[in-house]
């Protein structure tokens, strides 16, 4: 259910380094939504070619996506991944961008089939 998409202008390394960087992601939004791990996505794309202000600097834009993703927690939502970026990717939360999505169940699909 839950997708978490980065797209950054931040390289990593190693493909051990992008393994941990997408475990850690996927453990943080289940924990944040309070949903099994085992229905969280994440991609993650470090080759974008990101402008922000102007600028070429560190940057990072999230797309969260979820079925029945509350409209009072995005910001809450926003500060934990805002900082979760900063730690593991070294991009200042005032150059990332989150667009939050409540996805409605028969828009979701998986399986052959939705969750609506």
């Amino acid at each position: 259910m839950p997708l978490l998409r980065v797209t950054t202008n931040q390289g990593v390394a190693t493909s051990e380094q992008r393994r941990e960087l997408l475990g850690e992601a996927s453990a943080r939004v289940a924990e944040l939504l309070g949903k099994p791990e085992r229905y969280v996505m994440v991609a993650l794309n470090t080759d974008g070619d990101l402008l922000f202000a102007g600028d070429d600097g560190p940057a990072a834009f999230l797309e969260l996506a979820s079925l029945g993703l509350p409209q009072e927690r995005t910001e809450a939502l926003s500060a934990a991944l805002c900082d979760w970026v900063q730690q593991r990717l070294g991009v200042p939360a005032d150059r990332v961008y989150i667009h939050f999505q409540d996805v409605a169940r028969p828009m979701w699909g998986t399986n052959g089939t939705t969750f609506g």
